[in-house]
């Protein structure tokens, strides 16, 4: 019927990204790629794809849903209109929650709101 589709980003599919974008993605990627998924440098990709991706917004019977988590991730990356150093500067963003969030701080409250992408 549909793809394989979670309801959020899995962390699984975080090494099919990697030749998405150019060398600064490929090395986040790859160095990620090999963390456990609760290390927070992953959970904080995680993160960042989530927003990216607008997950939270995703639900069964959408259009992003019935594509599967794969494809809609892919496209995301491929499509967004930033640099790569615009990315890593989301991935830092999305670094500074988690560390928040562990260490039982406050995060902002549009933490998990989709991010706004640089202008052009």
């Amino acid at each position: 019927m549909y793809p394989k589709a979670e309801l959020l980003f899995p962390p699984r599919l975080i090494a099919s990204l990697r030749n998405l974008r150019g060398p600064q993605w490929a090395d986040l990627v790859t160095r990620v790629a090999r963390l456990s998924e609760t290390d927070p440098d992953s959970l904080a990709f995680t993160l960042m794809m989530i927003r990216l991706d607008g997950c939270i917004k995703c639900h069964e019977g959408s259009f992003k849903y019935m594509r599967g988590c794969q494809l809609c991730a892919t496209q995301t990356v491929m499509q967004f209109k930033g640099s790569d150093a615009d990315l890593l500067l989301l991935y830092q963003k999305a670094r500074r929650d988690v560390d928040a969030y562990l260490a039982g701080q406050p995060v902002e409250e549009d933490a998990l709101a989709e991010p706004v992408t640089p202008e052009e």
